[in-house]
């Protein structure tokens, strides 16, 4: 599919791309609507990759999210998967109960309070979601190194601009040591 709108781009009329910072303090309409053209593209050819394989196995991007962070943080209790995910307790049964039955995710109770369910990936979890990190890294990879470094940084600044406070303090709690570590 890319490859057709790549070759529709190249009959269109050029358009000189916006010059990047032009003015930071007021931007146009237009600017704004390519961001935002930019980012639902970009997302787009970014999951395809991913939803390939999912599709193969009768999954989806929720189910991606959940292996997703799961990997990041081995030992996440659901009660801090659910804040991370901003979804409901119902809406992560629906996608984890899969995940643990098919051998993808464990659950064990919490070391402290039995009540907390503490899940992890199995290696058969752990083999799926390198593979759809591996399928996207590629496409991350490539773009970073045709931006450049400067851009790079640029990049990661404007998406941390586009996080609200929760999606902040989620990213904040992936970058901290995991738990049951030491520090």
């Amino acid at each position: 599919m890319p490859a057709k709108i790549s070759a529709q781009t190249a009959e269109a009329p050029e358009r000189s791309p916006l010059p990047a910072g032009r003015n930071l303090l007021f931007l146009r309409e237009e600017e704004l609507r390519l961001a935002q053209d930019l980012l639902f593209f970009g997302y787009r050819d970014f999951t395809a990759g991913a939803d390939e394989i999912l599709a193969e196995l009768g999954m989806g991007r929720a189910h991606h999210r959940v292996l997703h962070f799961v990997g990041r943080r081995p030992g996440i209790t659901v009660g801090d998967l659910l804040g991370i995910l901003a979804i409901t307790k119902q809406s992560l049964g629906r996608v984890l109960q899969p995940l643990v039955e098919e051998g993808y995710v464990t659950q064990t109770p919490g070391r402290n309070d039995r009540r907390q369910r503490l899940l992890a990936l199995t290696d058969k979890g752990a083999d799926l979601e390198r593979r759809l990190f591996e399928r996207q890294r590629e496409t991350v990879m490539r773009a970073y190194r045709e931006a450049g470094p400067a851009a790079v940084e640029g990049f990661r600044r404007v998406m941390r601009g586009l996080m609200g406070e929760q999606a902040t303090a989620a990213l904040e709690q992936l970058e901290g040591p995991a738990p049951g570590a030491h520090r």
